[in-house]
């Protein structure tokens, strides 16, 4: 599909929310200097929002601040979309440098599900796609990795629902013992294979991927089992795995400390002000007639 110039408007759009969520309440001159916007179009443009209910008006003459209404734009905003964002160009990277695709996936209900992966970039894969698949907890390395280093409780409920999962894939949560003693092992190496016996004809090395010292996601690179045995895979690519998983882990901080601005810190800074303005009137003289 050929690209389309950008529509200039939404830009400005844009530009001036971001304007906006820079300080509690921006007059036109500040919006005018951190957009390049013209005055004219910040004030149709401003007036737009403010319809929309994401701006109001402040006291202030020509000052406006955001509602509590363009929350609802970041509302969909939450951890997977982060981990997809925060991996995303460093999986995409690493790929195009050993060429095996890798996938990224987060826990959902009791399996695992694919939300990123390198295929389309990758010259060496059976399938076409992954995106939106589930994977299993027990028998996925994928699954293994996350489920390694799950909170004790958390990996208790995950393994004891599995118990009574009907898919082979999930058969080994029916021994709970070895199971643990599986989860023991990917723990203490810090990653996870694939069971071989589940789609031999190729491997997984999968490890997991933190947010704040909490398993978040996991991630694995895929070859074909004629190419190399996993020793060999884990010799050549744990290493960079783990990299990667590090800088995600930094990336998702980062995230993190930079969200849109509270809404409710923003009305607060204004109510002070105001009480500010307000004591300061009292105390003044009142002026000669």
């Amino acid at each position: 599909m050929a690209s389309s110039p950008p529509v200039k408007v939404v830009l400005r759009a844009f530009e001036l929310l971001q304007a906006l969520n820079r300080q509690p309440v921006s007059t036109l001159d500040v919006l005018h200097r951190q957009t390049g916007i013209p005055k004219p179009s910040i004030i149709r443009l401003l007036q737009t929002m403010q319809a929309k209910g994401l701006v109001q008006h402040a006291q202030q003459y020509g000052a406006y601040y955001l509602c509590a209404e363009v929350s609802t734009l970041s509302s969909g905003y939450h951890s997977e979309p982060r981990i997809v964002q925060a991996a995303a160009p460093l999986v995409d990277a690493l790929t195009a440098e050993i060429k095996w695709p890798i996938a990224v996936a987060v826990c959902d209900g009791e399996s695992m599900v694919v939300r990123y992966s390198t295929i389309p970039s990758s010259p060496l894969s059976f399938l076409h796609s992954t995106i939106n698949m589930r994977l299993s907890l027990v028998s996925r390395s994928i699954g293994r990795a996350y489920l390694a280093f799950c909170e004790p409780d958390t990996q208790a409920a995950l393994l004891g629902a599995l118990e009574q999962s009907p898919s082979q894939e999930d058969a080994p949560a029916r021994d709970p013992a070895a199971m643990r003693a599986v989860l023991d092992t990917v723990r203490s190496q810090g990653y996870a294979l694939r069971d071989p016996s589940v789609r031999p004809v190729s491997s997984t090395l999968a490890v997991p991927v933190f947010d704040r010292g909490h398993v978040a996601a996991a991630m694995g690179l895929t070859w074909f089992s004629s190419t190399m045995t996993p020793d060999q895979a884990i010799e050549k690519y744990l290493e960079p795995l783990k990299q990667v998983a590090a800088r995600i882990a930094l990336r998702l901080d980062e995230l993190a400390e930079s969200p849109v601005a509270p809404v409710q810190k923003a009305a607060a800074k204004r109510e002070a002000a105001s009480k500010a303005r307000t004591a300061r009137a009292k105390k003044s003289p009142p002026r000669a007639q």
